[in-house]
């Protein structure tokens, strides 16, 4: 998702957010965080392809709480997700936008085994 978005506005301001969750827990931890100076004064767009739980996505939207940004000024860009981890997304964050081309209860997998090259 990052490439096509650094392809279409080749100036944006890019940050990173490494959230890896336990695989037996399903807690997200956050390793490595790197954002612009200013990202409290920015509409930011969290880039996260397939979403299965919320809470990588939650745990993401915490860390920019940490850096000042609001949650009006946060939009979810997403391919897939599932109705319960939209759910806990915006139970948890109501004020956040999200976009996304699907809700569907089954988790697409394959889509991330073929994007990646992990089949």
């Amino acid at each position: 998702m990052e490439q096509g978005l650094r392809d279409c506005c080749r100036s944006i301001r890019i940050g990173k957010i490494l959230i890896k969750s336990d695989e037996e827990t399903q807690e997200a931890r956050i390793f490595y965080a790197k954002l612009p100076q200013d990202i409290d004064q920015r509409k930011v767009l969290l880039m996260y392809p397939i979403l299965s739980s919320g809470n990588t996505v939650i745990q993401a939207v915490n860390v920019l709480h940490e850096h000042g940004v609001k949650d009006k000024n946060i939009f979810l860009l997403n391919i897939f997700t599932t109705p319960q981890a939209i759910r806990a997304v915006v139970d948890e964050h109501p004020e956040l936008t999200v976009l996304t081309t699907e809700v569907h209860p089954v988790t697409p997998n394959h889509f991330g085994q073929k994007y990646f090259g992990t089949d």
